[in-house]
């Protein structure tokens, strides 16, 4: 038998998936869960692979199965739950155990989680795994935040499990306590604004070009077999083709007007304003789920207002380059996120090797993440990727078309939030004098706040102070 690597508590749907995923790797796992009753229902699911599984009553029979030093992962709520565990669990282990939080979890309940695990020689590791289940069963992308003793110990097991981009394991340790839990919320981020956008083109398409849901899934199937390739393209092809077994019709036609979201994508933009940055991009697909919510005030506003939306005539050539220019901008405020936080929080953060990382397992995985990569090893950009050289040629290429098809959208009625935010910050990224002064002058008049000059250093006021 294997030696025991780790341990898992949580067999829900995530931390079951990674559980047979270890086992199918050759990792023995053991495993308990605060329901036992799951336990033997997990065991029957794992036929041959529970060759690789010791099953516990308990999580103190898990920890007292452990060698030391011992490694284990929850995957359970990464809330209040998430610390009653750690509470409980401290007294029973060893300095130089790991404790892995492996949820969605607030980056900043992370670094206060590592401080106190600290405190008792123990060590904390929160671990941001991408891909849903599919993704933890058979390959996440997988980004760790924690102490080079915890990677010492989880190395192997990550990448034994992570996904492969051309051999490659799609993990990397990328920082100290919540550098891991960051990244997978940027990710996230990311993702929200990214799923926007295909939902607003499939919009266009549908309401202002006038195109059929298949008609739209052949699109975007052709456009997952070029350099707009990319997981969230291929599963929206798949959708539009989709018909519903029960009435007949396309399955988008009767899914609810109305999104979820579970925290994520709303942490990055707290953090990125926070921390003085721009996620319009972010702010904008956040906004638009959360107005999706409100379908009986959108209901009135239509009634009120009308909700007619004007014809547009849509080239496949030039909406692909507008597509890939906004997706660039999107990446591109992710990694600026990205780098603020590095170095707010010392994370020293490889931003070539998230790239990499992101290539295969998660959802934002594209085509476009080898040139991203490829820029921020081969460019100095200062972290910025707009000023990359590869993705200069996307979005000169890209953004004449952008501006088109936003111009004519807006003018026709159309809701583009995401889209117009794109070419917003575009704009004003690319002016090297904006409106500011204007703000600063009004500033000092309403509050005496002082501007700095153009001709002179240090704070000044305006004529209107005298």
């Amino acid at each position: 038998m294997t030696t025991p690597l780790i341990g898992l508590y949580g067999l829900g749907t995530m931390g079951a998936a990674l559980a047979l995923n270890m086992a199918e790797h050759g990792i023995h796992v053991h495993v308990a869960n605060r329901t036992t009753a799951e336990v033997p229902v997990f065991l029957d699911r794992a036929g041959p692979l529970g060759t690789n599984i010791t099953a516990h009553d308990d999580i103190d029979a898990l920890i007292a199965a452990l060698p030391k030093p011992r490694t284990i992962l929850f995957m359970i709520p990464s809330t209040k739950p998430m610390d009653d565990m750690i509470d409980f669990v401290i007294p029973k282990l060893s300095p130089g155990d790991t404790v892995i939080d492996a949820g969605n979890a607030d980056f900043n309940d992370t670094r206060r989680r590592d401080a106190l695990l600290r405190e008792h020689e123990l060590h904390f590791v929160g671990m941001g795994v991408s891909g849903g289940e599919e993704g933890a069963r058979h390959g996440p992308s997988i980004m760790v935040g924690g102490t080079e003793h915890s990677w010492a110990q989880l190395e192997p097991v990550t990448k034994a499990i992570a996904a492969q981009h051309e051999g490659d394991p799609c993990v990397a340790h990328l920082g100290p306590d919540g550098a891991g839990h960051f990244v997978k919320t940027v990710h996230n981020g990311i993702e929200y604004a990214d799923m926007q956008l295909i939902a607003e083109i499939h919009g266009l398409l549908h309401h202002g070009a006038g195109r059929s849901h298949a008609e739209i899934g052949d699109l975007f199937t052709e456009w997952d077999r070029g350099p707009l390739k990319s997981y969230l393209v291929e599963i929206t092809g798949r959708l539009l083709h989709e018909v519903d077994p029960q009435t007949g019709r396309p399955v988008v036609d009767i899914i609810k007007d109305s999104a979820g979201q579970k925290g994520t994508g709303r942490w990055t933009v707290i953090e990125a304003i926070r921390m003085g940055q721009s996620a319009t991009m972010i702010e904008a697909a956040v906004a638009s789920r959360a107005w999706s919510s409100e379908g009986d005030l959108r209901a009135q506003a239509a009634a009120l207002y009308g909700e007619d939306r004007g014809t547009l005539e849509i080239d496949d050539a030039e909406l692909a380059k507008a597509f890939s220019a906004a997706r660039v901008l999107d990446y591109a405020q992710g990694f600026r996120i990205l780098r603020a936080a590095s170095a707010e929080f010392g994370w020293d953060l490889d931003y070539a090797r998230i790239a990499e990382i992101w290539r295969a397992g998660c959802i934002i995985r594209s085509a476009l993440l080898d040139d991203i990569s490829a820029a921020f090893r081969n460019a100095d950009t200062g972290g910025e990727l707009i000023l990359a050289p590869a993705m200069a040629e996307i979005l000169k290429d890209g953004i004449p078309a952008l501006r088109a098809l936003i111009s004519k959208s807006l003018a026709a009625g159309h809701a583009t939030p995401a889209l117009a935010s794109a070419l917003g910050w575009f704009d004003t990224m690319r002016q090297s004098r904006g409106q500011a002064h204007i703000i600063q002058g009004q500033r000092d008049i309403f509050g005496r706040h002082g501007f700095e000059r153009i001709d002179a250093t240090g704070p000044h006021h305006g004529p209107w102070w005298g």
